[in-house]
């Protein structure tokens, strides 16, 4: 029981006979959090309340609920009828302080057994025990979604309570407890983690009294205390402070100071291993080294903080103090960790695929379990509708460049495969524009010589698929450990880049389409007049249909007839609307994808509603877009797609003859160029592998490099006998199927934002995508109606959103800011911005120069200059440190690098500051083994800082 006024006059301050007077409060700490926790004093997730003794105008004094934390604090706005945004709890120094008296001087009772509050209550004077066992007022009884619960649904929902809660009660206990009506605010109990105990804070101030009560109390076990908790979970922590009338603020903000202390992870972790008091007094002396005070004339107390997006770690300050220099030494090893195990050289044959095989086969069951998410149906559906726009695109560009000789079946069969056998399946493959410019200059070339363009393409195709195949068998994915940010960058720039412009080059290219005239007099629209007109020798059988009917636009065009008239272009009658409403369907579907991606930030409606419309932002988008076109009626390029599976053209068959008609030595020639296309193949696969392995994607499942190669291999072998496009890794599309898997964590403290998890990763996504893709012959009815500048829209919104995150295009704006705005990144920090600058603009150059290649007649070599970027890499070496490429060149997340870079900086001021934290802690301890009377110096001047004006009276 609890004695409150006999327990003060006896308690002295003592200390842990293992620890020395000289000993540093982080010290201390870390000595109390090694001991073994036995399963009493394990530390459970804790809800903070705070709650004030109110007294109404001709009503009984009352408990009524101030404040919570669960993270941060939410406070009962002055009206009371609702909680303030949750905000970082600021606390004057003097406050803390006072706080750390109060345990001097007050009562500590550890691992105190009681059923009730009664029980808590004790022996007081009656008074006392009366204000104690006053009725708790809530906020949220105020609220309609309240259910009562009984108490053996509590029991089975927290399940660490039970040993506690089930069994009847001493006779101390008047409670009924067989049946306990709790009002329970259920949005907000979602919030709370499973196994979550309670800190209650109960401080108030009464006339009756003429010193200070003080106590904290440690509960074992943790019980369930009906009424005293707005949420129905255990109570472990109390803390009870008293007063005389005249200082309510003080004794509010010295309980503001308790609640936010027991949100600290470390101090938390002290209050459920501390053995005595002194251990208490540790570990407020430890988070006082960690305060930082703010000047009172420099900030205005009465602005709330919001929380930061991320909060950094805590673990340092449980480690022991480390020599200056070894963080920094342990940082520059984990700069140097580029890659994991899976690039390593085996020296066997096929000695890395055998090791990628043995990765993935314990998780292939889970790849097809884990995506039985509705973000996975979300991902899919978005990707399907983003695969089809660039296989639309490029296999409409391909079609152009090749007359029709390759059929677009390729891109489901070669998905399909890949998603059911390859190492990497959130990879995506498609057409992409360094393959596209392969093919071009290939069907060029065989048109100039009268050669068959597709047996020597399919002889290519097969000599590629060969080298690829002894690029898996001797381990050749290792070579991917020199690919660097610097490639790595300047290659998905480059992808991003081309997505961008041929998105942009559609939506012109419709202009010629659908011509407008630019210089038309209104007033002559009357007048206005377009016709076809006979061609300029034109036969009898044309003239003969020329007199029969009117002609129409398509068959002016196929008759090779003219159009004359104010009213037409050169490719036919102006159709101003047909453009000028692909435009707006073009931007409207870039920018209300961009919108609703980043809804789930946004602050309306509840948060799975935000994170669903988030998750389905271009599927949405698309659906919209539709039904508007569909609405307007104006007639806009639609999406076209085979309604029924053949061949391309009527003179080729499903397989290809490699030789033909072409020279039997061209099978070997064939060879030269293979050689080109494997290193196009291997750098644009494995590139894209490495930007989808990123560790900051924190995948779980390892990865495959090899078999990733094998698999783009072999069905590169099958395209080519089939004469179907070949499949690679696309960037863009790849780093959108990841973004679309994010995960988040669900249940979050109140202003906490959601932690980034990882990435779902699971294999049927892909395996839907392309599905679809080759059932969407049966869907033509449905498909026909998307209007091709949706798709385009789609394009732009995947080119741009890719751009995120790529370091270069952040280096890039730093040439436009003045030193004071730049963000404060880590390479910033460490390199000279003359050095940053260098090196952006020698990436900028390689940029360049692979964009000319490309649109050149030199576009042959663009593979070569690819693999050239790598070697400019090297060359840098000579012109920066290693430890500036280590910033600049890293692989490693940003957030990583700054999190080690302060946490080393954090160890050197603390290594240097040692001997003032001695002498900070001897003048913080007080010694109170002579003094027959306790006094808790409670001062009349106001605190340093008072956040809140607040008085529960």
């Amino acid at each position: 029981m609890l004695c409150f006024g006999k327990s003060f006059e006896n308690l002295q301050v003592t200390s842990s006979s293992s620890l020395t007077s000289s000993d540093t409060p982080s010290q201390r700490v870390q000595f109390i959090l090694g001991n073994e926790e036995d399963a009493e004093h394990v530390s459970h997730e804790l809800f903070t309340e705070l709650d004030e003794i109110c007294v109404k105008d001709g009503k009984d004094a009352e408990w009524k609920e101030t404040a919570r934390w669960l993270k941060f604090e939410e406070d009962v706005e002055d009206g009371g009828e609702r909680w303030s945004k949750p905000y970082v709890a600021t606390l004057s120094l003097h406050s803390l302080f006072e706080l750390r008296s109060c345990i001097i001087n007050g009562s500590v009772l550890l691992d105190m057994r009681a059923d009730c509050i009664e029980e808590i209550a004790g022996e007081n004077t009656l008074r006392v025990r009366e204000a104690l066992l006053k009725r708790h007022h809530h906020q949220n009884e105020k609220k309609k979604n309240l259910i009562p619960i009984v108490r053996s649904i509590t029991e089975g929902a927290r399940k660490q309570s039970e040993p506690h809660l089930i069994g009847e009660f001493d006779g101390g206990c008047h409670t009924s407890m067989s049946y306990i009506k709790v009002e329970v605010d259920l949005h907000f109990m979602k919030k709370i983690p499973e196994g979550a105990e309670a800190s209650n804070v109960l401080v108030g101030e009464l006339d009756f009294l003429e010193r200070p009560i003080v106590a904290f109390v440690r509960l074992s076990p943790a019980v369930l205390l009906t009424g005293l908790t707005e949420v129905p979970i255990p109570t472990r922590f109390l803390f009870i402070l008293l007063g005389p009338d005249g200082k309510a603020q003080q004794y509010h903000e010295i309980g503001r100071s308790m609640a936010t202390i027991m949100t600290d992870e470390i101090f938390h972790d002290v209050a459920y291993k501390a053995k005595d008091r002194s251990d208490l007094l540790a570990g407020i002396d430890e988070f006082l080294d960690q305060v930082t005070v703010l000047p009172p004339g420099e900030w205005d107390p009465s602005i709330r903080i919001e929380p930061p997006k991320k909060v950094p770690s805590q673990e340092k300050r449980k480690m022991p103090g480390v020599p200056n220099g070894t963080v920094c030494q342990e940082e520059e090893e984990l700069h140097a960790e580029h890659h994991g195990p899976e690039l390593q050289r085996t020296g066997r044959l096929f000695g890395g695929l055998v090791l990628d095989i043995k990765r993935k086969a314990p998780f292939y069951w889970s790849d097809f379990k884990d995506g039985l998410s509705l973000q996975c149906v979300a991902s899919f559906l978005f990707l399907y509708c983003a695969c089809m726009s660039p296989v639309i695109t490029f296999g409409g560009l391909l079609g152009e460049a090749t007359e029709g000789r390759i059929s677009l079946f390729g891109a489901s069969m070669t998905g399909v495969a890949y998603s059911l056998f390859a190492g990497q399946p959130l990879t995506i493959l498609g057409s992409t524009g360094p393959v596209l410019v392969f093919e071009k200059i290939l069907f060029k070339f065989c048109k100039d010589y009268d050669l068959s363009y597709l047996s020597l393409r399919t002889c290519i195709g097969l000599w590629t698929a060969l080298l690829c195949l002894l690029l898996v068998a001797t381990d050749a994915s290792s070579l991917v450990c020199y690919i660097t940010r610097f490639t790595e960058e300047a290659f998905a720039a480059l992808i991003c880049l081309i997505f961008i412009y041929e998105a942009l080059e559609k939506l012109f290219h419709l202009g010629e389409l659908y011509p407008y005239n630019a210089y038309s007099d209104l007033d002559k629209l009357t007048l206005a007049y377009c016709k076809c007109a006979e061609p300029d020798n034109p036969s009898n059988e044309t003239l003969e249909i020329w007199n029969e009917r009117n002609i129409t636009a398509s068959e002016c065009i196929s008759l090779h007839g003219h159009f004359a008239g104010t009213a037409c272009g050169h490719h036919g009658p102006y159709t101003p609307d047909v453009l000028f409403w692909s435009a707006i369907l073009f931007f409207s579907t870039f920018f209300m994808s961009a919108f609703l991606k980043q809804f789930k930030t946004s602050r309306y409606f509840p948060t799975k509603v935000r994170s669903m419309i988030s998750d389905f932002a271009v599927f949405l988008t698309i659906v919209f877009m539709v039904l508007i076109d569909f609405a307007i009626g104006v007639p806009s390029q639609k999406l076209k797609v085979p309604s029924k599976f053949q061949p391309t053209r009527d003179d080729r068959g499903w397989f290809i003859n490699p030789i033909g008609r072409n020279p039997w030595w061209t099978a070997l020639a064939a060879s030269i160029p293979a050689l080109l296309c494997t290193i196009l193949i291997f750098m644009d696969q494995q590139i894209t592998a490495v930007i989808i392995n990123r560790k900051e994607h924190k995948l779980l499942k390892g990865c495959g490099y090899h078999l990733d190669l094998l698999m783009v291999g072999v069905m590169l072998a099958v395209c080519s006998i089939m004469g179907l496009p070949w499949f690679v890794a696309a960037t863009v599309l790849s780093i959108s199927h990841v973004n679309s898997l994010k995960l988040e964590s669900e249940s979050s403290a109140p202003g906490e934002q959601p932690r980034f998890l990882g990435i779902r990763e699971q294999r049927l996504t892909g395996l839907v995508i392309f599905l679809l893709m080759g059932l969407s012959v049966f869907m033509t009815r449905v498909l026909k109606l998307i209007p091709m500048p949706v798709l385009y829209g789609v394009f732009l919104y995947m080119g741009a959103s890719s751009l995120k995150g790529i370091q270069f295009f952040d280096r890039l704006k730093l040439f436009g800011m003045p030193a004071k705005h730049q963000p404060d990144f880590i390479y910033l920090r460490h390199v000279p911005l003359r050095k940053v600058h260098l090196f952006t603009v020698t990436q900028l150059t390689c940029l360049v120069l692979l964009w000319v290649i490309k649109t050149s007649p030199a576009a042959i070599v663009f593979p070569m200059m690819v693999l050239a970027l790598v070697f400019i890499r090297k060359v840098l070496d000579l012109c920066f440190s290693k430890r500036e490429l280590s910033y600049l060149d890293d692989l490693m997340p940003e957030w990583k690098k700054k999190n080690l870079d302060d946490a080393s900086k954090k160890t050197e001021e603390r290594v240097c500051h040692g001997c003032v934290s001695q002498e900070s802690q001897v003048m913080l301890s007080t010694n109170k083994e002579d003094s027959t009377t306790v006094e808790i110096p409670m001062e009349k001047t106001k605190p340093a800082q008072a956040p809140k004006a607040h008085d529960p009276r």
